[in-house]
């Protein structure tokens, strides 16, 4: 039976190289010369480091910048609050991967009011989706890319 799986993950090596040329731009930039500022990397976990609060939204903007220019949907951060810490602010900022299980239910209900002949099941955080017919798949993933979901959703593992 043909299948596949609605996935949201983002590509570790991708957001690293992001990270980098956001690192690279700062350090090119005029109004950052002389400005203690940085971009930090740990697993999903971005830290944005710099002398002022104005210099943290710059910088996060410029961070959103090369993800999208990296072909990364900007919808799959969490963006924290700023800290001030001695003469330093800092953003954390999360990179959100994995639909979480109140998503994974939200599509599956989305799938099964569609009322077509498929089923949907959550597995971990993924939900795969089964049908006979590969035209009734390609319906459920057209419907998924026109709503209106809070993260971004890849469709991987087609099966015949």
């Amino acid at each position: 039976m043909p299948s596949f799986d609605v996935v949201s993950e983002v590509d570790k090596h991708v957001l690293t190289n992001s990270v980098d040329q956001a690192n690279r731009v700062v350090t090119n930039r005029f109004d950052f010369k002389g400005v203690d500022a940085s971009f930090e990397r740990s697993e999903y976990t971005v830290s944005i480091t710099a002398d002022a609060e104005f210099q943290v939204e710059q910088m996060l903007d410029i961070l959103k910048s090369t993800l999208h220019k990296n072909s990364i949907d900007i919808r799959c951060l969490e963006v924290g609050d700023i800290h001030q810490t001695g003469k330093q602010s800092k953003l954390i900022v999360e990179v959100r991967t994995g639909l979480e299980s109140d998503l994974a239910k939200k599509i599956v209900k989305m799938i099964k009011d569609m009322k077509i002949k498929v089923q949907s099941q959550i597995q971990g955080d993924q939900v795969r989706v089964t049908g006979k017919k590969r035209d009734e798949l390609q319906a459920v993933i057209s419907m998924l890319r026109e709503s209106e979901v809070d993260m971004p959703l890849q469709y991987t593992n087609f099966r015949d």
